[in-house]
């Protein structure tokens, strides 16, 4: 990773797994990073923990990302306290596959958290991002956005039809198409801001185990540790594609990061596929329009 002495980054979720890591490697490598947390007590726990690892200087700030007023009031509090400007912005955060539930804006919980409150928080920090030149907004998404064949505009909420895993891969595929739109409005501007993606893999996070744990699964924590000791690898290692979206440089806009290996499931950082929905150009602009309906957050790009 190359030095990031002077930039600014927010990590979402930050407080544990791949949030955690990301921001700790940044930090270390010289970023001044806040830690954009739903718990305050978690995550100044986990900057605690980063500072013993040799972490340089961190903030944390509370972000509900299920709550729309909660991502206006953590952008407005950053913006008021960083004048000069957002380098990199990693929109980390997510639940998993969890019942249905219902946020108190309206809607359905996984859509909401993964993929709307991250569209809103980097519309209300664009400004702040386009302050400073070439910077960086990653979307952590998951190769579990094959099991969405496309975004359902009948039913973005699952208010007809639910079903878990369902609604988490349609989460994780809206973030790759917003990844994609994002950058088409970027470069019509002419800013040299980019916009990217990435996925762990699979890695050995409490984000899987919460869906056997809901689902009162004997034994859970001990199959997962099973599982994942021979397909997959562990969050710090989860975390590189993130890091290498966030700093590699020569990147493209729109690039997707994932690991080598066979499936995608572990290994190193390289560019990805991406299923045939994940590259809709005309779902991504309809699904951009219907996110800024929904959320009343604009982008300042036209």
């Amino acid at each position: 990773m190359p030095s990031l002495q002077g930039r600014r980054a927010v990590v979402t979720g930050a407080n544990g797994g791949i949030g955690y890591f990301t921001a700790l490697e940044l930090s270390k490598h010289g970023a001044d990073v806040t830690l954009a947390v739903r718990d305050l007590t978690k995550g100044q726990g986990a900057a605690q923990q980063m500072t013993k690892a040799g972490a340089g200087a961190l903030s944390v700030r509370q972000l509900d990302l299920s709550k729309l007023s909660s991502v206006r009031d953590f952008a407005d509090q950053w913006s008021q306290e960083n004048p000069e400007g957002l380098d990199l912005l990693i929109n980390n955060a997510g639940v998993m596959a969890i019942p249905r539930q219902f946020t108190p804006d309206g809607f359905e919980m996984q859509f909401a958290t993964n993929y709307l409150g991250h569209f809103a928080l980097t519309a209300l920090l664009m400004p702040a991002l386009l302050a400073q030149p070439q910077t960086r907004i990653v979307n952590v998404t998951s190769n579990a956005h094959r099991f969405a064949k496309g975004i359902n505009f009948d039913d973005l909420m699952g208010e007809k039809r639910y079903r878990a895993w369902g609604a988490y891969g349609q989460s994780k595929l809206a973030q790759l198409l917003f990844t994609n739109e994002l950058q088409v409005r970027l470069d019509r501007i002419g800013s040299s801001a980019k916009s990217l993606a990435a996925h762990p893999g699979y890695a050995a996070t409490g984000l899987y185990r919460a869906p056997l744990r809901l689902g009162h699964i004997p034994f859970a924590n001990t199959l997962l540790t099973q599982v994942g000791s021979v397909l997959g690898q562990s969050a710090e290692q989860g975390a590189m594609p993130t890091l290498f979206a966030a700093t590699a440089p020569d990147l493209n806009g729109d690039s997707y990061i994932g690991p080598n290996g066979a499936g995608q499931w572990k290994g190193y950082p390289q560019l990805v596929d991406r299923s045939a929905a994940a590259m809709d150009v005309q779902a991504a602009t309809r699904l951009w329009l219907v996110s800024e309906e929904l959320t009343g957050v604009h982008f300042p790009l036209d």
